[in-house]
């Protein structure tokens, strides 16, 4: 006994089932928690997977569309430690990197929870694998059907393919290249149809789920999907010992719902901050009114999180277990992707990244300096040429990347002098365009657009500092 909780069982997983309950003892002591509380079972019928003693919190496998209510009970912490027994053998344990650059720069210890590092790029490996695993017989056999904007849809093709359980996914028409070729690479069928996630998830569950009899697993707000994506939570708890604070980016809300709820039960002093895009705030909105509620998204960086409406389950846990949200902009968004690239050598997608773009702001989350903070960098799949347009993006928002406007004599050599400036303070120009039509000044000037790269917003000081001295007007164009 451990605790006062019975682990029973003879089978050959028992020794890394034991293991695995003395690791969440460990936890739970660490967080002031008796094992009492944390209703667990090991049992032999079972070959090693975790049981809980207490009915009624079972995870149900009919969950349908995104937003529509569950009939079941909500899950419970002994359904993450179920599902972290249940899907071990086929998951990667990531590992939580301490970050020293990062931890000067933004003034606390910070850790980065590596899901990218999963087989098909993202943590939504989790849950799709726990839920396949709680699929009967019959429901394997006709197969399963999902809407993704792309990781859960790789998730769910990838452990299809291992566990011979047929894949359709409906994405919409805006995903990633990449990951609709990775997907069909996996096996899986791919439809593409809709603008967003609700069009795609409304013609998957019409025409496959009603139609073909597959059984619909939604990428966000199903239970097993939760319950899998909350034993990242577990992970992070055991590899870094007293944590401060969770940083876990919000679409659907699957995740953070998850991770919320394991983190506050097995360490209530926890702190829980969700992050979601300023062009994606679904969780904002719901908040506002106190139920999910539809929200228009438009464009974003973070394409995992365009979700326009929080799932009902996950919100119910959200609401009682996230102490704040925040929302990032594209900007920073943008220069989270490049920061993670330059000082952690990590490519992380928009959605993955956003976590950390609410630390850019030391103001915006009170609290953090000094404290230890935990950061899930969930995704790892992003297009090469939206990578390419990101860092472009980055530099810009850096002051790295400087477009501005002088106008010089129309004659050979005009310009020689305003270059010749450039190149003595070592910026570099990328791009000149030459404007004449559309100039009130006199018909003998030119108006000069550079495009110039400099070392930082100081370095582009000096060069306009240099410019003005030397008589040229110097007009900067600010992003837009």
């Amino acid at each position: 006994t451990f605790g006062g909780t019975m682990l029973q069982g003879g089978g050959p997983c028992f020794r890394s089932a034991v293991q695995r309950a003395r690791a969440i003892l460990s936890v739970a002591k660490s967080s002031a928690r008796t094992l009492s509380e944390v209703p667990v079972r090991i049992d032999d019928d079972h070959e090693g997977v975790v049981t809980s003693p207490t009915v009624g919190l079972g995870i149900s496998s009919d969950m349908h569309l995104p937003g529509t209510a569950s009939h079941t009970p909500l899950i419970g912490l002994s359904d993450i430690v179920r599902a972290e027994m249940r899907i071990r053998d086929g998951i990667i344990e990531t590992p939580a990197v301490s970050s020293k650059r990062f931890s000067a720069m933004l003034g606390c210890d910070i850790f980065f929870k590596a899901e990218f590092l999963q087989e098909s790029g993202s943590f939504k490996e989790r849950g799709a694998r726990n839920a396949l695993l709680n699929l009967s017989p019959a429901q394997r056999e006709a197969g399963v059907v999902a809407a993704s904007a792309g990781n859960h849809a790789l998730a769910l093709s990838y452990h299809g393919r291992l566990l011979g359980i047929p894949v359709t996914v409906v994405m919409p028409e805006f995903a990633p290249l990449t990951k609709v070729m990775n997907c069909e690479g996996y096996g899986a069928t791919v439809v593409l149809h809709g603008d967003h996630i609700l069009e795609a998830a409304a013609h998957a569950g019409e025409v496959y789920e009603k139609g073909a009899g597959m059984t619909y697993i939604n990428g966000y707000d199903h239970p097993d999907v939760i319950a899998g994506a909350g034993t990242v939570a577990l992970e992070i708890l055991r590899q870094v010992p007293d944590l401060d604070y969770l940083v876990i980016p919000v679409g659907g809300g699957g995740l953070l719902a998850g991770m919320a709820l394991a983190a506050k039960e097995l360490k209530p002093s926890i702190k829980v901050v969700a992050v979601e895009p300023i062009h994606a705030s679904s969780l904002s909105a719901a908040l506002e009114v106190g139920r999910p509620v539809h929200r228009e998204v438009t464009p974003t960086l973070a394409d995992g999180l365009a979700v326009p409406q929080i799932g009902e389950n996950a919100f119910k846990l959200i609401q009682e277990h996230v102490d704040s949200v925040v929302t990032v902009s594209e900007e920073e968004i943008a220069l989270s992707i490049l920061r993670l690239m330059e000082m952690q050598k990590f490519v992380i997608e928009g959605a993955g990244a956003t976590g950390l773009a609410a630390l850019l702001d030391k103001d915006r989350i009170p609290g953090l300096r000094g404290k230890r903070v935990a950061i899930p960098l969930c995704g790892g799949n992003i297009d090469a040429p939206v990578l390419g347009r990101v860092i472009e993006r980055g530099l810009a928002s850096d002051h790295r990347l400087v477009k501005f406007s002088a106008k010089v004599p129309d004659r050979p050599g005009g310009g020689a002098r305003l270059h010749s400036l450039i190149g003595e303070v070592g910026a570099n120009v990328k791009d000149i365009y030459l404007e004449r039509a559309h100039l009130k000044a006199s018909v003998m000037t030119v108006q000069n657009t550079y495009l110039v790269e400099v070392r930082n917003l100081d370095h582009w000081k000096l060069l306009r500092q240099r410019l003005e001295e030397a008589g040229f007007e110097v007009i900067r164009t600010e992003d837009y």
